[in-house]
């Protein structure tokens, strides 16, 4: 089996603020998946897709209790092409709402920062360059 696509959905509690947030980051949003209950940021064209849902939205796809944004439910990763880039999308995102929660870390063959989005959720944003990876 190969997966070809992945949606992550996460609940949110302004749909237009979360828009907002994530074309400042630079990323396109998909039109066809979103409304006023739902925002759908691509990732990467035809392959990853976030799914921004509206929390009372979000509560018709689980019977569970949705996190509140004071808790950790899961860290994501986006892999990025440049140390650059990655230090330019947490500043970003800390200008336009965002906030971090650790400081850099470079771990040689990898370096990596992070940012909390106006909903809580945990993003860490990483460029790695594999063949400076220590192989012992």
């Amino acid at each position: 089996m190969q997966i070809n696509q992945i949606y992550v959905n996460l609940p949110v509690r302004d749909v237009q603020k979360t828009r907002k947030f994530w074309t400042e980051l630079g990323f396109s949003i998909n039109e066809q998946f979103s409304d006023e209950n739902a925002i759908c940021v691509i990732m990467k064209e035809d392959h990853i897709y976030t799914m921004f849902l509206k929390e009372e939205f979000f509560k018709t796809f689980t019977d569970r209790p949705i996190a509140d944004g004071k808790t950790t439910q899961t860290l994501l990763a986006i892999g990025v092409e440049s140390r650059q880039e990655v230090d330019d999308m947490v500043n970003t995102a800390v200008q336009n709402g965002g906030s971090t929660y650790s400081e850099p870390r470079d771990h040689g063959w990898m370096y990596q920062s992070a940012f909390s989005d106006a909903d809580g959720h945990q993003w860490e944003v990483m460029y790695a360059d594999i063949s400076l990876l220590p192989t012992e």
